[in-house]
C-alpha cells in the first residue's frame, strides 16, 4: 500500500534537523520519500492524506512498560512499592493466565495508540501470548524477560530468546531479569552467562527505591549496578529501568559500558520512589529513554505526561529551570527509546526507515500560537493532539477510530470480566 502525506510540517528527529514544511510517502512498511513538496504526477497512491499543516514525527517509543498490568489499574493505589508488589500485585498475577495477558495487553495497545506510541519495551508474564497480541493488533512489542527466583528457569529463558526472535517484524525478545532483589546470586550468574553466550545486552529494574539499593549494599557490599557489573552483565550493553538512586560510580559504569537509563517519572512519583538524576546522566553522556512503567503503578500509559515530568522534576530537583531541555526530552521519547529497544530502523523519519509515525494536531488551543512547535509538544502537548498513529506502514488509529481487528468495546468488556474473576 502506498500513502502520501502532504501539506505537513515534518519533524524527522535526525540530528538537529529543524522542522520543515513538506511531504512524506510510505510504501508498505517503509518510508519511500520525505522532504520538500514533490511532483507526484507519475505516482499512484492508494491514499493521499492532507495533513493541513499538522506535524508528522516519529512515533514515541515507550521504553519500559508492563502492558498486561492494565488489570490492576487503580486496584492497589496509595501503597509503598514493596507492599504494593508483595501484598497486591504478585498475588493477583499468580492467578493470571496467558489468555488474560493477551486480552489485557490488547487493552494497553489501544491506550498506546492514543498516546502516539508505535513500539513498547514490554516485560510481562507470558511472552508467547504477548507476541500473538503484537501480531494480531499490529503494535510493535520488544519483549524483555522478567525472570526471577520464582520462575521461569534459565532453560525456559534461553528457549524463549531463541524461539521468539525472527517470527515477526512486530515482535522480538531481549534478555533480562526482573530485578536484583528478586534473584539470588546463582541465578544472576546464570543470566550473565546467557548474555555472554549470545553476546546480548541485558535489561532489568535497577535502583528504583532507596530501600532496594541499601539492601543490596547490605547483602553484597555493592550497589545493584556495581554488583551487576562485577558479574559481567553489561559486557554487551543494555541498561536499567528507573535508576533513581544512582551513585556517581553507578553513572560512570553506565557510561563506560554504553548502557541506557530508562526513566519512569510518573510511576516513581506515584510510588514516592524518588527523582532520577537525569541532568547528571546527560552531563555524563549516558543516554536516557522514557517509559511509562505499568498501568497499575502509573496509572496511565501517556507519554506526554512522562515527557513533562522528566523535564519538570529535573528542574525542580536541581533548582535549575534550564535543566533537561525540552528538545532533549523529545529525543529521549523517540530516538533514544528506539535505540534502546534495538529498533534502529524506526528511530527517525528517513527514506528506507520503518513507517512508524504519528500526526500531531496543531489546530487545537493547547498548541497555539506556533512559537516553538517541538517544545510545545513536550510542554503543552497531550494525547488529544494525536490524530493518527501508523505502525509498520499501517494506520492503527486515526481521528479517534482504531483499526486493530477488534471492536474496543469487546476489549473493554473482556478486561472487566478478567479483573472480576481475578479479584475473587
Amino acid at each position: 500500500m502506498k500513502i502520501r502525506f502532504y501539506n505537513a510540517r515534518i519533524l524527522t528527529m535526525r540530528d538537529d534537523e529543524a522542522l520543515f514544511e513538506g511531504e512524506l510517502w510510505t510504501e508498505d512498511n517503509l518510508i519511500s520519500y520525505v522532504g520538500d513538496k514533490k511532483d507526484n504526477s507519475g505516482e499512484r497512491f492508494d491514499r493521499e492524506i492532507d495533513c493541513k499543516g499538522n506535524v508528522l514525527m516519529p512515533g514515541f517509543k515507550n521504553a519500559h512498560t508492563h502492558s498486561g498490568m492494565t488489570a490492576m489499574r487503580s486496584y492497589a493505589d496509595d501503597l509503598p512499592l514493596q507492599a504494593w508488589l508483595n501484598e497486591k500485585i504478585f498475588p493477583m498475577e499468580a492467578k493470571m493466565t496467558g489468555e488474560d495477558c493477551y486480552e489485557l495487553s490488547r487493552l494497553a495497545v489501544l491506550e498506546y495508540l492514543t498516546s502516539g506510541v508505535t513500539a513498547v519495551f514490554d516485560m510481562y508474564l507470558d511472552p508467547d501470548h504477548i507476541a500473538k497480541c503484537a501480531m494480531d493488533t499490529g503494535m510493535k512489542f520488544v519483549q524483555v524477560s522478567g525472570i526471577n527466583k520464582f520462575g521461569p528457569t534459565l532453560e525456559v529463558l534461553e528457549d524463549r530468546y531463541l524461539r521468539l526472535n525472527g517470527v515477526s517484524p512486530l515482535s522480538s525478545f531481549k534478555l533480562g531479569f526482573h530485578a536484583e532483589y528478586t534473584c539470588d546470586l546463582s541465578l544472576l550468574e546464570g543470566i550473565a552467562a546467557l548474555a555472554h553466550k549470545y553476546k546480548q545486552p541485558l535489561w532489568t529494574h535497577n535502583s528504583e527505591t532507596e530501600f532496594e539499593t541499601k539492601d543490596c549494599i547490605k547483602r553484597y557490599g555493592k550497589t545493584p549496578t556495581e554488583l551487576m557489573d562485577s558479574l559481567g552483565m553489561f559486557e554487551y550493553g543494555g541498561g536499567g529501568y528507573h535508576c533513581v538512586h544512582f551513585s556517581d560510580h553507578d553513572i560512570e559504569i553506565f557510561k563506560n559500558r554504553g548502557c541506557t537509563v530508562v526513566t519512569n517519572p510518573g510511576s516513581n512519583t506515584k510510588l514516592a520512589s524518588g527523582i532520577a538524576p537525569i541532568q547528571k546522566f546527560l552531563d555524563a553522556g549516558v543516554p536516557v529513554a522514557i517509559g511509562t512503567d505499568g498501568p497499575s503503578s502509573n496509572n496511565c500509559l501517556d507519554m506526554f505526561r512522562e515527557m513533562f515530568l522528566v523535564t519538570g522534576l529535573a528542574k525542580l530537583s536541581t533548582k535549575d529551570a534550564s535543566a533537561v531541555d525540552g528538545l532533549k526530552v523529545l529525543k529521549m521519547a523517540t530516538v533514544n527509546g528506539a535505540k534502546a529497544m534495538g529498533l534502529d530502523d524506526a528511530d527517525v523519519l528517513e527514506k528506507g526507515k520503518e513507517a512508524d509515525l504519528i500526526m500531531i494536531d496543531l489546530h487545537q488551543p493547547n498548541m497555539q500560537p506556533l512559537n516553538n512547535i517541538a517544545k510545545n509538544i513536550v510542554y503543552s502537548g497531550s494525547k488529544q493532539n494525536v490524530s493518527l498513529t501508523m505502525v509498520h506502514g499501517k494506520i492503527l488509529h486515526e481521528n479517534g477510530e482504531f483499526f486493530i481487528g477488534e471492536d474496543p468495546e469487546v476489549i473493554y468488556q473482556k478486561a472487566n470480566e478478567i479483573i472480576k474473576r481475578l479479584s475473587v
